[in-house]
């Protein structure tokens, strides 16, 4: 990752296909991530709301975009996909 993908808007979005329900990106960024009733992680919006449907993304808030990137490089089921908002680069994830 360069130095300037973390200072760029991003997006982010959960595969649950891939999700092992480790949990590793809800300790990461609780604010964006959390587990649904079916144990797997999901994004959530800023309005708290998650977002179920496969592939439905969200911005990632200024101030946790390095929490994110760390989640989706940590994470088991290599699941977490983070984007740039302005092309949809994936910047961290497994098409990183």
């Amino acid at each position: 990752m360069s130095d300037t993908a973390a200072d760029a808007p991003l997006r982010v979005w959960v595969d649950q296909d891939l999700c092992t329900g480790d949990g590793l990106c809800v300790q990461y960024a609780p604010e964006v991530f959390e587990f649904d009733i079916d144990g797997l992680a999901y994004v959530k919006g800023d309005d708290g709301e998650l977002r179920t449907s496969p592939g439905d993304q969200v911005a990632v808030p200024a101030k946790l975009r390095l929490d994110v990137i760390g989640s989706a490089k940590e994470c088991p089921g290599d699941c977490i996909h983070v984007v740039r908002e302005s092309d949809g680069v994936e910047v961290a994830g497994p098409e990183a």
